[in-house]
């Protein structure tokens, strides 16, 4: 696939790719959250999935872009797809509902701890000092947040555990991405990605929720935070990070996206009444740091 251009820092080309995918995801948070009010999980990301993939594999045909899985490529794309896309989605789905949306976003935004060890381990990516500064910066938000949501909950912190586990999924299915390429235009990989997740959720979903798959059934802003779902996070968004993650390295891109829970907290605040506490500004305090991290020029070395 596409091999690493900058093994320390992000491609500057893609600078305005990362802002509109940090925006989009971390706006999204608050907005799941208050689509989840009126339907119910499996549901709603049974939809976001097949008409996602729906639009990118139209896209894809459109621009004239192959769409069909390169022979003896199934075994790894359905593999990355039911960890990198089906578990973060059932994950996150969940864990946003059992705690603050923004809170939920910096749990799980603390993959690129995850990410950056297992990359160092299979890819043998360098473990930078940048790195090693970034992991310690995440990993302490991390702990700050899921200590204080332990304190919070008073018994087991189920919302913290699977938004841990939705970062841990995003990690793997990251890693898998770069391990194991797969020989398609970004859209169309995207798009299998994004096909392959439905099917299971949809079983899931009518086994175990009562709900429609309509959005014209709901009130308007949870109408409105559907259709946001369907047109942008899950085509442009999606689309954004798969090309991120194959172009840059596995732990530059990972700690790229890193200021997306800084707009899920605030967007919480402002579109839910939410109130972050110091926790919650200390952690993103840490997150900013590690996202420097990554973004930051490196200094030429002296000749």
């Amino acid at each position: 696939m596409n091999k690493d251009p900058s093994p320390q820092t992000f491609p500057p080309h893609l600078v305005w790719l990362l802002v509109g995918l940090t925006l989009g995801w971390g706006i999204n948070w608050p907005i799941m959250k208050a689509v989840l009010f009126e339907m119910a999980p499996l549901h709603f990301r049974t939809l976001c999935l097949l008409s996602g993939a729906a639009g990118l594999f139209a896209i894809a045909r459109m621009s004239g872009l192959p769409i069909r899985v390169p022979k003896g490529q199934w075994p790894q794309t359905i593999a990355i797809a039911l960890v990198n896309t089906m578990a973060w989605n059932i994950f996150a789905v969940y864990g946003v509902q059992m705690m603050a949306s923004g809170r939920a976003a910096i749990l799980g935004y603390t993959m690129p701890v995850w990410s950056v060890i297992i990359a160092t381990w299979l890819l043998k990516e360098p473990f930078t000092k940048r790195r090693a500064l970034g992991c310690v910066l995440g990993g302490a938000g991390l702990l700050l947040l899921l200590g204080e949501e332990i304190q919070a909950v008073g018994r087991s912190p189920l919302g913290a555990l699977l938004m841990t586990g939705a970062a841990v999924s995003w990690a793997v299915g990251t890693i898998m991405m770069k391990r194991w390429p797969v020989s398609l235009p970004v859209s169309a990989f995207t798009a299998w990605q994004l096909l392959i997740s439905g099917p299971p959720i949809l079983l899931l979903a009518l086994a175990f929720e009562n709900g429609t798959f309509n959005p014209f059934a709901l009130t308007l802003w949870p109408m409105l935070g559907v259709f946001y779902n369907l047109f942008f996070v899950f085509i442009f968004c999606y689309w954004a990070w798969t090309k991120i993650a194959l172009v840059a390295s596995v732990g530059v891109s990972s700690l790229s996206v890193m200021m997306t829970p800084v707009v899920g907290v605030f967007s919480g605040m402002l579109l839910l009444g939410e109130t972050p506490q110091w926790q919650d500004y200390a952690a993103l305090v840490l997150v900013v740091t590690a996202l420097a991290t990554v973004l930051m020029p490196a200094r030429p070395t002296s000749p």
